[in-house]
C-alpha cells in the first residue's frame, strides 16, 4: 500500500475533480467552490501545474518543446509538491475544504501513456495524502474534442499528444492519446473510490450529483470559526491547466 492511500488526519476536507480535457470538471469545480462558500464554508481552490516554483520552466519548456515523458512527469512532480506544502496542507490543517482541480490521478493516467513505469510514477507521489472525495467525470472522447474546439481554434501541442508521435494530425493524436488516459482514469475507479459523473450530461444535473455528494461527505465536518479560517495561499485561478 501506499502511503497516500492512508486517510489524512487533518480537520479540513479535500476534494479532487479529475477527468481528460474537455470533460467540464473545471466548470464543475467552479461551480462547487461557490456553493460551499455561500453555504457558508471555509474554502480553498488549487489546480495541476500552477506552483510558481516551476511555472516559468514549464512554460519555456514546452514552447520549445523540449520535454521528454520522464522530465515531463518531474516537472508536475515538483509543481504539485509545491502546491501540496502551500496550497492545500496549511488550510486542510486549518479545517478548511480544499476543491483540487486535478491530482496525483493525473500523473497516473498521462504519465503512463506516455510510456513511464506506473510503479515509479506512483512512488514519485508516495508523499501525498489520500482526498476525501474523488470525482472522475468521465466524457465521450468526441464530445471533449468538440467541446475543445468549440472553444479555441486548435489543440495545444502537448495536450494532444504530439510528442508521442501517434499521428501527424493534431485532433487524431488528441483521440487517440486522450483515449488511453481515459483508459488509464476507468482502471482506477474501483483502486481510488472515483464517485464517476456522467460529464455528458446537464451541467446542471453534475452539480446537484456533485452537491450530494459532497453534503454527505460534510455530516461528520466542523469547521473552524470564522475568525479562525485559514488565510487563502493566493488569488484564485479560473481555469485548469494542462
Amino acid at each position: 500500500m501506499y502511503p497516500f492511500m492512508e486517510q489524512h488526519p487533518y480537520p479540513g476536507r479535500l476534494i479532487v475533480v479529475e477527468g481528460i480535457d474537455g470533460s467540464g470538471k473545471s466548470t464543475q469545480a467552479m461551480l462547487v467552490r461557490k456553493w460551499l462558500e455561500a453555504e457558508g464554508y471555509p474554502v480553498r481552490f488549487t489546480e495541476w501545474n500552477s506552483s510558481s516554483l516551476v511555472k516559468e520552466t514549464t512554460k519555456l519548456a514546452k514552447k520549445k518543446k523540449f520535454l521528454t515523458p520522464t522530465t515531463f512527469s518531474l516537472l508536475h512532480a515538483t509543481d504539485f509538491a509545491d502546491r501540496l506544502h502551500h496550497q492545500i496542507l496549511p488550510p486542510l490543517k486549518g479545517g478548511a475544504i480544499v476543491v483540487a482541480d486535478r491530482y496525483t490521478f493525473t500523473a497516473f493516467a498521462r504519465d503512463v501513456v506516455r510510456g513511464v513505469d506506473p510503479d515509479w510514477v506512483r512512488k514519485l507521489y508516495a508523499f501525498a495524502i489520500r482526498p476525501d472525495l474523488v470525482f472522475y467525470f468521465r466524457v465521450p472522447i468526441e464530445t471533449s474534442i468538440e467541446r475543445i474546439l468549440n472553444g479555441r481554434a486548435k489543440l495545444k501541442y502537448y495536450e494532444a499528444g504530439m510528442d508521442l508521435g501517434l499521428a501527424t494530425d493534431e485532433v487524431e493524436s488528441f483521440r487517440i492519446f486522450q483515449s488511453r488516459i481515459l483508459r488509464e482514469y476507468d482502471k482506477m475507479i474501483e483502486e481510488f473510490d472515483f464517485t464517476v459523473i456522467d460529464a455528458s450530461s446537464e451541467i446542471d444535473e453534475q452539480q446537484t450529483a456533485l452537491r450530494e455528494r459532497v453534503s454527505k461527505m460534510l455530516v461528520n465536518y466542523r469547521a473552524p470559526k470564522r475568525g479562525t479560517w485559514p488565510v487563502a495561499p493566493g488569488p484564485l485561478a479560473g481555469r485548469s491547466r494542462t
